[in-house]
């Protein structure tokens, strides 16, 4: 496995969480228990996107026990591009990655992401046990990978999951939505630039209290038309700059 060895190896943790205060503690626990020895610095951050229970006291606590974590409150719910992209002018680390506050990403599946950094400029993942999510939410995950490659001439298994990025790279991204469609749109203008990218299977925990907010209308709506006005610029307006295909590297059978 060859690691880019010019860029240090640090992470910025970012989690958004949104009336968490079920999942959020776990979350951080789930974090924790696979950082020892894998990066040479690290910082969490964690948003309090205008929770209404008591997901910022929750954050509060976790900052005090731990100068590596930052308690960050939005005062209203701002969505999750935003707390991303926040976080990114925030970010202090090489690489970058989002966790969501929800607890569905078990430490086995985070610790695997955290292996593969500096193997390629991206590291990307796809659900290998999709069945845990609800039979509507699977569908519609489908189709939104099928719409994805298919106008962007791209092949990755999933858009929407755990992404880790180098830092510089991912400030040259212009994506600016605050929406759910954020990763995907940053995703398919940084692989049509030609970085190289791998990716990697990881387990969900189905989701055992709240409800996430991704299928209601408005943001399926928000959603494709943020997709409509990316392609635009990408396949139209500057397709002589977008005109590459990003590169997947395959180490070993473990990225699957």
């Amino acid at each position: 496995m060859q690691e880019n060895s010019s860029v240090a190896k640090t992470i910025t943790i970012i989690v958004p969480a949104l009336n968490e205060e079920a999942n959020i503690r776990n979350t951080y626990r789930e974090i924790m228990d696979v950082m020892h020895g894998q990066f040479e610095d690290y910082e969490i951050l964690i948003f309090n996107d205008g929770s209404v229970d008591k997901t910022g006291d929750i954050i509060n606590e976790l900052a005090n026990e731990n100068p590596h974590v930052k308690a960050i409150h939005n005062e209203t719910n701002m969505g999750i591009g935003y707390n991303y992209l926040t976080g990114i002018k925030m970010a202090r680390m090489n690489y970058t990655i989002l966790i969501p506050g929800d607890n569905e990403y078990l430490s086995s599946s985070i610790k695997k992401m955290f292996k593969f950094t500096g193997c390629a400029d991206i590291v990307t993942s796809f659900s290998i046990n999709m069945e845990s999510r609800p039979y509507i939410r699977r569908i519609l995950s489908r189709l939104y990978t099928l719409l994805i490659n298919t106008i962007f001439n791209l092949e990755l298994n999933y858009y929407n999951g755990m992404v880790i990025h180098r830092k510089d790279i991912l400030q040259k991204s212009k994506v600016s939505t605050f929406g759910f469609a954020y990763q995907s749109l940053i995703l398919t203008q940084l692989l049509r630039s030609g970085y190289t990218f791998i990716e990697v299977g990881v387990y969900l925990r189905p989701r055992h209290a709240g409800r996430s907010t991704a299928l209601k209308l408005k943001n399926v709506v928000s959603v494709l038309g943020n997709v409509a006005k990316h392609w635009a610029k990408i396949s139209l307006i500057e397709r002589q700059k977008y005109n590459l295909k990003g590169r997947r590297i395959i180490l070993d059978n473990e990225t699957f």
